[in-house]
C-alpha cells in the first residue's frame, strides 16, 4: 500500500471518528434524542441534494446557452 493511499484512509477514518464522537457528545451530553438526530440528517440531506440539483440545473442552462451563442456566431 502507497503512503498516500494509506493517508487517505488514516485521514478518512480519523474523520469518521471525529463525527462519532460528535454525535454521542450530542446524545449523552445535550439530551438529544434519536428521533431529532433522524430529522436534522434527513433535512441536512435534503438540503444537499436540493444544492446539488440546483448546481446541475444551472451547469445545464450554462452548457445550452453557450451552445447557442456558439452555433449563432458561426452563422
Amino acid at each position: 500500500m502507497s503512503r498516500a493511499s494509506r493517508r487517505f484512509y488514516r485521514s478518512t477514518g480519523l474523520g469518521l471518528a471525529a463525527l462519532g464522537v460528535l454525535v454521542w457528545a450530542a446524545v449523552d451530553q445535550f439530551g438529544i434524542s434519536l428521533e431529532e438526530m433522524t430529522e436534522l440528517f434527513l433535512g441536512t440531506l435534503g438540503v444537499a441534494g436540493g444544492i446539488i440539483a440546483l448546481a446541475a440545473f444551472l451547469v445545464a442552462v450554462l452548457t445550452g446557452v453557450r451552445k447557442l451563442l456558439q452555433r449563432n456566431d458561426s452563422d
